[in-house]
C-alpha cells in the first residue's frame, strides 16, 4: 500500500495574491490570581488575548512553521507569568507579557495584548478577608501594543450604565415632515459607558504611570463630569467627560467615547385619568441614538480606533 504524497506547494503565491497584514495567538485566557497576605487575600480577575505579528510569511505561503510560537504556549506563558510576576495591574501585567514574546522569540516583531478585567468586591465579617462578590458595574479593559522599541497603552471602561433623572433637555433641533419627537426641558439622560483612554508613555525611559491610581482616577471624573454638567445634549456631556479626564490627568492624552442613548420616554397615562408628572417612564433598549467622539489633547493626534468594537 503506497502513501499518498502530499501536494507540493510554492514558496511563493503567483500574484497578484500576496500577503497583507496578518496576527496568531491565544483568545481569551481566563486566568485568576490569589494573593495571600497572611489572612488577608486579594484577587485579579482578567481574560487576556494574546496577538503576534512578524515574519510569518512562510507559515502562509507553504506551511512551514519554523518561525511559529504555538499558541498553546502563550497560553501557557500567561498562566506562568501570573504566577512569576503577580498582577499589579492589567496595564503592567499586559506589559510583562509583551515584552517577553518580543524580546524572547526574534521572528515575532510586535505583540498586542488585549486584557479584561472583572471586579469583585469584600462581603462577610471584618476578619473574613477570603469572601467576594462579583461587582457588576462595568469591565475593566486594556490594550498593550508593543514593536521592541516603544509602546502603546490604551485603557478604559465598558458596560458602565449611569442615569440623571434631570438636569437634562433636547429641544431647537432640525425638524422636517418626518420629525414626531417633541422638544423636552426636562428628561432622563441615561447611557451605557464605553470609554478607551492613551497614555502619553512611550518608552522605557519615562516613567510609568501608577496604572491604578490612574484608572480609578480617570473614572471619577467621567462619572464627576456625567453628574454635574446640566445638558442640553448628549454630546455636551461626553465631551465634558473627555476634557475633564484630559485637564486632570496628565498621563492621558486622549479620550474615545461612544455613547448609546438610553431612551426613557413619558408614559401616557390620561386614558387611566392619570397625570404623569415626569414620574413614569417607558425605557426602550432599541433603537437608540448612538453618540460617539474623540477628545484630544490640544497638539496631539488621534490613534484610538473609531470602532470601539474590537478594542
Amino acid at each position: 500500500m503506497t502513501t499518498p504524497s502530499r501536494p507540493s506547494t510554492p514558496s511563493r503565491p503567483a500574484r497578484p495574491a500576496v500577503l497583507a497584514q496578518n496576527q496568531y495567538g491565544k483568545a481569551e485566557n481566563r486566568v485568576v490570581r490569589i494573593t495571600r497576605d497572611g489572612d488577608t487575600h486579594h484577587i485579579k480577575d482578567l481574560n487576556v488575548s494574546v496577538a503576534l505579528s512578524g515574519d510569518m510569511e512562510e507559515v502562509h505561503y507553504s506551511g512551514s512553521n519554523a518561525n511559529v510560537l504555538p499558541t498553546d504556549t502563550t497560553k501557557n506563558t500567561v498562566y506562568a507569568f501570573a504566577k512569576e510576576h503577580g498582577i499589579e495591574s492589567a496595564e503592567q501585567f499586559g506589559i510583562h507579557l509583551a515584552r517577553h514574546f518580543v524580546t524572547s522569540q526574534e521572528p515575532i516583531g510586535q505583540a498586542r495584548i488585549r486584557i479584561e478585567e472583572y471586579s469583585w468586591q469584600r462581603i462577610g465579617a471584618p476578619d473574613k478577608q477570603h469572601s467576594f462578590a462579583r461587582e457588576g458595574q462595568e469591565t475593566r479593559v486594556t490594550q498593550i501594543t508593543y514593536d521592541g522599541s516603544s509602546w502603546q497603552v490604551i485603557s478604559g471602561l465598558k458596560d458602565l450604565v449611569v442615569l440623571n433623572s434631570t438636569d437634562s433637555e433636547f429641544w431647537g433641533y432640525v425638524k422636517d415632515k418626518y420629525t414626531t419627537l417633541k422638544e423636552t426641558h426636562d428628561r432622563i439622560l441615561a447611557t451605557e459607558v464605553s470609554a478607551r483612554w492613551r497614555f502619553g508613555w512611550t518608552d522605557d525611559t519615562q516613567p510609568a504611570p501608577d496604572w491604578e491610581e490612574s484608572y480609578a482616577q480617570v473614572r471619577r471624573h467621567l462619572l464627576d463630569a456625567f453628574a454635574e454638567t446640566y445638558s442640553l445634549s448628549l454630546q455636551q456631556t461626553l465631551y465634558q467627560m473627555g476634557a475633564r479626564i484630559i485637564e486632570h490627568r496628565d498621563e492621558i492624552d486622549e479620550v474615545r467615547f461612544s455613547l448609546p442613548n438610553k431612551h426613557h420616554f413619558l408614559v401616557d397615562l390620561e386614558p387611566f385619568g392619570l397625570k404623569n408628572d415626569n414620574e413614569v417612564y417607558y425605557a426602550a433598549d432599541r433603537p437608540y441614538g448612538l453618540i460617539e467622539a474623540t477628545v484630544l489633547r490640544d497638539g496631539h493626534e488621534a490613534l484610538i480606533p473609531v470602532d470601539l468594537t474590537n478594542l
